[in-house]
């Protein structure tokens, strides 16, 4: 198969072991010759989707062995001074509700923040210079670090602060979830819609013991909620007339 500019190229993908990281990725292989994930763990209540990280890297190189020489190291940083200092509901076992910001207080403020400025140090050393994640200002929680106005600024600090030309990739930021589900099965079929909904964790409770069609979760949470009305609505808009 003949490569096309962008695909040799290389990319760090922030893979957190969710829905969206996981679509990112699958973007990610299908594009560039070579890419590498890196992943967090800040204390989040949700932890299990550390475990999911790298079982979804093994079933996609099973499953798509045209991307499995592209698959190249997974890097996992310590940022447990993030949720050392975060009185959240996703650092804590606090009950979900919306604060008096405004804002749900699942939001971890500077997570994003520090994630790209962390990925790009990484990949800096690493001789990479494109970052992908999965954040979209479409249907998410409000968060602010998800917005591409705070993301382009960031990607602008990071280069002015390094010296370098670094460009943040966010595929899904004006995706709804609906759209990224498809987005999902264009990019490989109902075999990779089956690895998202088998292998990748997006509920904030931790749920891995309710299995519905969308994936696991408690199907209460923000997070379920936004998942399973996604699914059902590419699902109603895939059907056959």
């Amino acid at each position: 198969m003949s490569l096309t500019p962008e695909d040799t190229a290389n990319a760090l993908v922030l893979l957190s072991g969710g829905q969206d990281s996981a679509v990112c990725l699958a973007w990610a292989l299908a594009r560039y010759a070579r890419v590498e994930t890196v992943g967090f763990a800040y204390g989040q209540r949700h932890c299990v989707e550390l475990d999911c990280r790298p079982k979804l890297r093994e079933a996609l190189a099973q499953a798509f062995p045209a991307w499995a020489p592209r698959l190249g190291p997974d890097h996992m940083l310590d940022l447990s001074v993030l949720g050392a200092i975060s009185e959240t509901a996703l650092t804590s076992d606090a009950e979900i509700m919306l604060g008096a910001n405004g804002l749900p207080n699942t939001f971890v403020p500077g997570r994003n923040l520090l994630f790209f400025t962390l990925a790009a140090a990484l990949a800096y050393r690493r001789g990479i210079r494109d970052l992908v994640g999965g954040m979209c200002q479409t249907d998410y929680s409000g968060y602010p670090d998800c917005r591409n106005e705070t993301l382009a600024a960031l990607n602008h600090a990071v280069n002015l602060g390094t010296q370098e030309r670094f460009t943040i990739l966010t595929p899904l930021m004006w995706r709804t979830k609906a759209e990224t589900w498809a987005m999902t099965h264009a990019l490989g079929g109902t075999a990779l819609v089956e690895i998202v909904a088998e292998h990748t964790h997006t509920c904030y409770k931790g749920d891995r013991e309710h299995r519905h069609d969308w994936g696991y979760g408690c199907g209460a949470c923000p997070a379920c909620g936004l998942r399973e009305k996604g699914y059902r609505e590419w699902r109603q808009a895939a059907a056959p007339a």
